[in-house]
Order: C-alpha cells, then structure tokens, then sequence
C-alpha cells in the first residue's frame, strides 16, 4: 500500500478525532423527513458490515412504482478538512485485500456509527426514483430523512430464494410484508435493466475471486459470480446515481462523473466476434456489442465469463472527470448511460462522499464546499487511487494464488489470456481462480485466446505465478 502511495493506517490526529465521535449523527429539523417506518431493508454480502444504502418501494397507480434508496449520511458525522477527512480523501477508496481490509473511514464510524445497521435510527439523503411500468423514470427526488434498517439481508440467500432454489431468509420471513417488498423491488430492477441492455448496456459475468478460509488458513480462492439479488441492488444504484448526476445539473452545481470512454481496442473486440463467426460494425457501437454478448451467453454460459473478462480488458477502465454544468457529458459505454456519478457508498468511496456534500449544499441552498479547481484534482487522483487500490488487491490476491500454488510446479492447466502487452502476457486459471504471468511461449497471443501452459515457478512474497506455454 505504501509502495502505491496509500495509507493504511490512520494518524494520530484522526483517531483522536475518532475519540470524540461517541454516537451517530443525530441532526432534527423540519427538513430531515421521518421515514422509519417503511420497511428498508439492506442486502449486500454475507459479511458486510460498512452498509451504505437501504432501499424500499412503494406501489403507485398503473404500475408505477416509487423506489426509495437511502445513502448513509457519512458527511454529517465526518466534516470536510477533519483528520478523518483528510485520509479518507489520500486513499479515497476501502481496500479489500484478502488479508485484511483497509477501510477508508475508521471502522467505528463505518461499520457502526454511520453505517445503516439493522434496528438502527440513522440519517440519510434519499434518492428516490418513480419508475413507469415500462422501465422508464418518470419523476424523481432527493431530500434528507431519518431511516431504520427493519432487515440486514445477504446477497446469496435472497438470490437463491427470488429465483426458486432456496427458502425465504429468515430475516425476510421474521418481517411482515418484507417478501412482497423484495418481489416488487426485484421486478423493478429486472425493468430498468430492460431498457438500458434496449440502449446497449453490455451483459458482462466478471469473474472476482473470493477468498475461502478454513479457520484462519487459507484453503481456496473461488469464483464470485452475480446472481439476482446482486443484479437487484445494482440497477437500483445505477438509476440513483442518474438521479443525482441529473439533480445536481438541474441546480447548476458541477458533479464528479463516472465515466468509461469508448474503447481505444474495438479492432480487438471485433477481432474477439469473429472467432465465433460473429461481426461488429467498424466503429464502437455498445448496442451491436451487447447483442453478440446476449447470443454467446445463450449459445454457451458455461464459458460466458472467460468471454466477459476478455472484453471487460478490451473495454479498459473507468475514471472520473468533472462535469460542468452545460458542458458536453463523456457518459458510460459500458452501462449505456449519459448521467452518471458515484454516490451510492459514501462509507466506502471518497467521490460518494463528495457527491454527498454536493447534494446537501443543493438542498440547503448553501454555497459547495469544492473550488471548480478542487474538484477537477479530485477526479484525477480518485482515479489514480482506486487504480492503485485495485493493484495491491491484485497484488495481495496473487500472494494468495501463489501460496495456493507452491506445491504445484509442473502441473498443467488449461488457461485463457487475459492481457498482452509490451509489459507482459497474463494469463488465468481456474482453480484457484488465479492469474499468473506467461513468461515463455507468449508469441502471438492476445486477449482471450484459450491455450495450455505449465505451473513453473511461485513466489509467494512478490505475488509472482509463472507458466510456460505448452500447446
């Protein structure tokens, strides 16, 4: 982390901060709306524990249903300049090593005090979103409000029960009506993402590895693949956080926006269809993209996500730029969307937390707390940073593989290549889900072609896995 110009402990003067934060935000008026009654519920994984957002939906006239995504109000407890601020905006971002996790904000304050735990009153900006029948957002809001938590839920046992293959989460039968709830949310999701893949939305399975431990020993890193519950809390997001991007332009005010630029690789992307006899415009078309990938996940979703990652490489990475009002607006390739910012983790993500401070300076009507210069530095080095976050999660997660590789040199794997390069080819295996460097035999290979090497050397200190090609 140091190497990579994060900070992984806190200073002094912000745990001395810490030491005076002894209860939640706990702000009244008649601008902050009461809401504890409605029947939020959080989902996120089985062990999280920093929840930045609950949602809940109220059934209109006509199909229309009134989605409610409540955001943390990390900004009340953690003022901008503060020695709490001042990490949170070096490192500006939680980073999740398989050894450990980094948070950006003191765990006190993100898994406790402004954290929207279960059975807990907390304060909250509420985006909420009036979706039609159709999938279509006909009206929108955001305003401050007092929330609870009636159900802290996890993503895997709400899949498997929205899908069939598994019994209501207990927390979901303890609360009355909490079932029919999730039902509604769920098919309001599955509505909006029908219309962002009508408006080219890529239909991507990324592959992430999860660490699998047997009492405090690492004995696996598996797949963490999607499912409904996931895809649910998702689309929810991606519409809250076009409502914000659109709010704060309807006030005037400048937003951070989350962008992914057409991608620079469409040749190989292209080159990619053609070896399943498939063909893609010359120039990048998100539409055309995503109904190949709707035909290949068909034709065969076993090997959809070594496809998926491919193109995920190709497609390159996301960055934030400043967005000012009335300028042109770079949008999201991969999503399909014009509007849209970061805000929906503020526990987590330090432009989340700036888009917060955004929204509350519109609702008040009190002038921003970022210079246009400020932010425009911002952007950049929230971009720099959660690159160099993803690399020492890469990094740690490799040391991981490694471990779970030194006893097997000279075995073979079948892989698939997920990056080439002046710097390197890099290749992945399956199990463990791992990727390693090919560093003999990596003549004309590029992203996503399939071949076989040998396991040839680890090193578990430098997070090095090292194959030779084989056939």
């Amino acid at each position: 982390m140091l190497s990579r110009g994060l900070q992984p402990d806190f200073s002094a003067a912000a745990l001395q901060q810490l030491e005076l934060i002894t209860q939640p935000a706990a702000e009244r008026g008649e601008s902050i709306r009461d809401l504890r009654d409605l029947s939020w519920a959080s989902i996120d994984n089985d062990d999280s524990r920093d929840l930045d957002q609950l949602s809940v939906a109220q059934p209109l006239s006509g199909g229309t249903v009134s989605v409610l995504v409540a955001i943390a109000d990390v900004d009340a407890l953690v003022p901008r300049g503060t020695p709490i601020d001042e990490h949170a905006s070096g490192n500006t971002t939680s980073v999740y090593t398989v050894a450990q996790i980094f948070p950006m904000l003191p765990e006190r304050l993100s898994t406790d005090l402004s954290s929207l735990g279960e059975s807990q009153d907390r304060l909250a900006i509420v985006i909420e979103i009036v979706v039609s029948a159709d999938g279509s957002v006909s009206d929108s809001n955001i305003y401050r409000a007092l929330v609870r938590n009636k159900a802290k839920l996890a993503y895997d046992s709400v899949a498997a029960w929205l899908t069939g293959h598994g019994a209501p989460p207990p927390r979901v039968a303890a609360v009355p009506g909490m079932d029919q709830q999730l039902r509604i949310q769920d098919q309001v999701a599955q509505a909006l993402k029908r219309v962002r893949h009508a408006h080219g939305a890529l239909s991507l399975d990324s592959i992430e590895a999860r660490a699998v431990f047997d009492g405090d020993l690492l004995s696996d890193l598996r797949p963490d693949s999607g499912n409904r519950a996931k895809e649910l809390i998702e689309d929810l997001m991606i519409a809250a956080n076009g409502v914000t991007a659109r709010f704060l332009a309807s006030k005037g005010l400048p937003s951070l926006r989350r962008v992914l630029r057409t991608p620079e690789r469409w040749d190989r992307i292209a080159a990619l269809a053609g070896e399943f006899n498939e063909s893609l415009p010359s120039a990048p078309s998100a539409l055309a993209l995503n109904e190949f990938l709707i035909k290949r996940r068909a034709a065969d979703p076993l090997r959809f996500p070594d496809l998926s990652l491919s193109v995920i490489k190709l497609l390159g990475r996301g960055e934030y730029m400043l967005e000012q009002p009335g300028a042109p607006i770079q949008g999201h390739f991969g999503l399909a969307v014009r509007d849209y910012t970061h805000s929906t983790a503020p526990n987590r993500r330090f432009p989340d937390l700036i888009a917060q401070r955004l929204l509350k300076a519109a609702l008040s009507g009190r002038a921003i707390p970022y210079s246009t210069q400020e932010l425009q530095a911002l952007a950049g080095h929230c971009t720099v940073q959660e690159d160099n976050a993803s690399k020492v999660e890469r990094q740690v997660r490799k040391s991981a593989a490694a471990l779970l590789l030194a006893s097997r040199d000279g075995q073979s794997f079948d892989v698939i290549v997920t990056g080439a390069s002046d710097k390197g080819t890099w290749v992945r295996i399956d199990a463990p889900t791992a990727e390693g460097r090919l560093v003999r035999g990596t003549q004309g290979l590029d992203v996503g072609e399939r071949v076989r090497v040998k396991l040839v050397h680890t090193d578990v200190e430098r997070g090095f896995i090292d194959f030779e090609r084989t056939g």
